[in-house]
């Protein structure tokens, strides 16, 4: 099979990372946690965030979300997103149905959010007919590909907490954010007011895991039985903990995170000049969206697999990944050439 563009769940696990489950598939270990290598990985999360976090491992980027917000919010109370996030529009449900509460959206032709979008809702604070402002819940990067700078990150921040609100972090593809603005965890998430944030491993290399960090300890308290309730508890929890000790490691996450983008870059920069392919977004990260004429997206797909965003104006989305070559891409760029005749 020639390399996908449709996702970078759909990359190989990093050799580096299966190594290290090989290398922890050893002895006996106690299960759910209480084992050296979910402990390592535990001590090494506070370094990165250069603060005490609360770090809890789960299976999934679903896991991650719903079990974060279903913690913190009560069932009257109502989470603010992007109309694009995950939590609305591909998680099945999952953060309404489990949590008991509401997700209120707000329309972004980025995905991005504004302070100025977040205010209306502050009128139904008090008005007990109406779902109580809870949690504001972003995604870095979005699902646009596109980015907050950590400033835009400490506004939202400052407005939640002014109003007694939580923010959440998507942070599916954190790594691809924090090399696209040349930052850091610390200078991104640390330092801006972030409460909790789901911390994205599997897009990134990893064969299976993500992590739910609290900024804030105090708010942690009780989730390992929100976890368990949410059946995002792992049993042999070591394999989790060691691949993201490997993450880690020589800062395979952000090397990893930064191939990514620049072969995301260089994919947009091959088709700029073709007329018939029309860029949609600004490429800020792992990212290509683009309108490509609708009778070529079938053949195109039966020699790589990528979805359709928006087929009423018959937009697609071009993800690449730690795997994807210059190879491929220039592979992709001739076939996709060749459909159009030039």
């Amino acid at each position: 099979m020639k390399r996908s563009f449709a996702s970078d769940n759909n990359a190989p696990v990093h050799p580096e990372i299966m190594n290290a489950i090989v290398n922890a598939n050893k002895d006996d270990f106690v299960s759910y946690g209480d084992d050296p290598y979910t402990h390592e990985a535990q001590a090494i999360f506070n370094k990165q965030f250069s603060t005490d976090v609360e770090v809890f491992f789960v299976c999934t980027g679903t896991g991650a979300n719903v079990s974060a917000i279903s913690h913190l919010i009560k069932p009257w109370q109502a989470v603010m997103c992007a109309a694009t996030a995950h939590i609305n529009h591909d998680e099945c449900g999952a953060p309404e149905k489990y949590s008991g509460s509401k997700v209120l959206t707000v329309k972004s032709e980025d995905g991005k959010l504004r302070t100025s979008q977040l205010e209306p809702f502050l009128h139904s604070l008090g008005f007990e007919h109406h779902a109580q402002p809870g949690i504001i819940s972003i995604t870095q990067a979005t699902e646009l590909g596109m980015v907050y700078t950590p400033e835009e990150i400490e506004e939202i921040a400052r407005f939640a907490h002014q109003h007694d609100l939580l923010l959440h972090v998507d942070g599916a593809r954190i790594a691809n954010a924090i090399v696209s603005q040349e930052s850091s965890l610390q200078e991104m998430i640390t330092h801006t007011g972030v409460d909790v944030i789901s911390f994205g491993g599997t897009k990134n290399g990893l064969l299976m895991g993500e992590a739910v960090v609290f900024l804030n300890p105090e708010l942690a308290k009780g989730f390992k039985y929100v976890r368990k309730q949410s059946m995002q508890l792992v049993s042999k929890m070591r394999y989790v903990g060691a691949q993201f000790i490997a993450h880690f490691e020589k800062d395979l996450w952000l090397k990893n995170a930064d191939h990514a983008n620049k072969m995301a870059r260089l994919l947009a920069e091959k088709i700029r000049d073709i007329k018939e392919v029309k860029l949609t977004m600004p490429v800020h990260t792992n990212a290509v969206f683009a309108i490509i004429p609708p009778e070529i997206i079938a053949p195109l797909q039966d020699k790589y697999f990528f979805y359709v965003w928006n087929p009423m104006v018959h937009e697609v989305r071009w993800m690449t990944h730690y795997a994807t070559t210059e190879q491929d891409i220039n592979d992709f760029v001739a076939t996709l050439r060749r459909l159009l005749n030039r």
